[in-house]
């Protein structure tokens, strides 16, 4: 698997998900789809992962652009036979691009899941970066040699 289509893929379907919400509701509009389960609720988030740190903007910035750094040069490190080690850590980096363009532009990142049994509203972006947070540690943790104890 490629970084750069992995990367591309993620960015583009958050983008354009937000792009969708944007153009067509208001902050505070709120679309239900799934009674009682599932509704698209437009909200701007100006702080990190559940409002954490709200309007420290610059932080924000520089703290996710440490991290796509540290992500690129780790992913250069797996050798390529770690398939689904490699696509955790591409699906993380494509979504802290997308949050991190919502930050540069908007100053805020763009929430518009709205899962009703979990309070925070969340994005496309968020989504792939709890995905490959899973993935990355299942494939870590199935990849990690097991140390034999040996009786003394």
């Amino acid at each position: 698997m490629r970084l750069c289509f992995i990367v591309a893929a993620v960015v583009a379907l958050d983008q354009l998900s937000k792009y969708l919400v944007v153009s067509n509701m208001d902050v505070g509009e709120s679309i239900p789809l799934i009674k009682n389960f599932l509704s698209i609720t437009y909200v701007r988030n100006p702080g990190a992962a559940f409002g954490v740190l709200p309007y420290r903007t610059a932080f924000l910035i520089a703290v996710t652009v440490v991290v796509i750094g540290l992500i690129i040069y780790f992913y250069r490190t797996v050798p390529a036979g770690y398939a689904i080690l490699r696509l955790g850590m591409a699906l993380q980096l494509g979504g802290a691009i997308g949050n991190l363009i919502d930050r540069v532009r908007r100053v805020s990142v763009v929430d518009f899941i709205d899962l009703k049994f979990f309070p925070p509203v969340f994005n496309l972006a968020d989504m792939f970066i709890v995905f490959g947070v899973i993935i990355f540690l299942f494939a870590f943790w199935r990849a990690a040699p097991v140390l034999e104890s040996r009786p003394r």
